[in-house]
């Protein structure tokens, strides 16, 4: 009978040091998507690349889908240019070696010499693989009217 309260301590601490942990990767996993939005805008194809898992998929509000490869192309396109990217509002979710996030996107620039000014919703979908965060899916919905 005495040990019934330690067992009941210690499966009330379990869920607190778990939750305790989200923290750190939940902050982790924004300061990632921050970082690949501006490797994103710069044209930091290396850096961008590490970031997508193998097997990254991405899906864009007119359907067209895209793999890691073709996104890496797509992104790498000469005929724009990004001005400003920015997501003024994010939202993490960490679930074991599962983080979701939802926010909201902006990017402004010009693609082949004509102003573009998009507002999206969005959720990137980041799975942490050997201890590193890798984003392995996103998705782009409906457009976000400020």
């Amino acid at each position: 009978m005495r040990i019934f309260p330690i067992i009941l301590c210690l499966l009330a601490i379990a869920p607190i040091r778990s939750r305790a942990q989200e923290k750190p990767d939940a902050d982790k996993v924004r300061e990632l998507e921050f970082r690949l939005m501006e490797a994103y805008k710069q044209r930091q194809l290396e850096i961008f690349s590490q970031m997508l898992d193998e097997e990254f998929v991405i899906t864009f509000e007119d359907g067209n889908t895209y793999s890691k490869t073709g996104y890496l192309s797509y992104s790498a396109t000469s005929s724009s240019r990004v001005d400003l990217v920015e997501m003024p509002e994010l939202k993490v979710r960490v679930h074991g070696n599962t983080a979701v996030v939802i926010g909201i996107y902006h990017e402004r620039g010009e693609n082949k010499g004509e102003p573009y000014d998009y507002h999206d919703r969005f959720t990137d979908i980041w799975m942490k693989k050997g201890g590193k965060w890798l984003m392995i899916a996103s998705h782009y919905a409906v457009p976000y009217k400020p």
